[in-house]
């Protein structure tokens, strides 16, 4: 099997994956992937593509992920590994679909306007 390269995004995180038949490994920015992702919710999202088409374990994925938090990067990279186990094999994208691995999540934050303490927070209005 030949590499497969796909993308994918959340919030500002950009998640970049190489696919390759393997024993399992997977790295993230040249780290460990426990040690990458500290807590076991965000290993759960990352492999949670791998666990539905049972492919746990058979595939070796590097990871180079930028931008945003821990929670946007995760779900960027479950992006990306959903996206790769539908160009291995074409009967894993309904079941994937079903789940919504593959819809980009497109919610941003929303910007901080002028006049504003935040997006929509008003400063405290004094009457005297």
């Amino acid at each position: 099997m030949e590499v497969i390269n796909t993308i994918g995004r959340r919030k500002t995180s950009i998640a970049r994956i190489h696919m390759q038949s393997g024993k399992g490994e997977i790295k993230v920015n040249k780290r460990d992937f426990d040690n990458y992702f500290t807590t076991e919710v965000l290993r759960t999202v990352v492999k949670q593509p791998l666990a539905l088409v049972e492919e746990d374990g058979n595939f070796d994925i590097h990871v180079n992920v930028f931008g945003g938090g821990f929670k946007g990067q995760a779900e960027a990279v479950r992006l990306a590994i959903a996206r790769a186990l539908c160009e291995v094999n074409a009967e894993h994208r309904p079941p994937l679909k079903k789940e919504g691995f593959l819809t980009r999540d497109s919610r941003m934050v929303e910007r901080k306007k002028y006049g504003r303490r935040k997006a929509r927070r008003r400063f405290q209005f004094s009457k005297r």
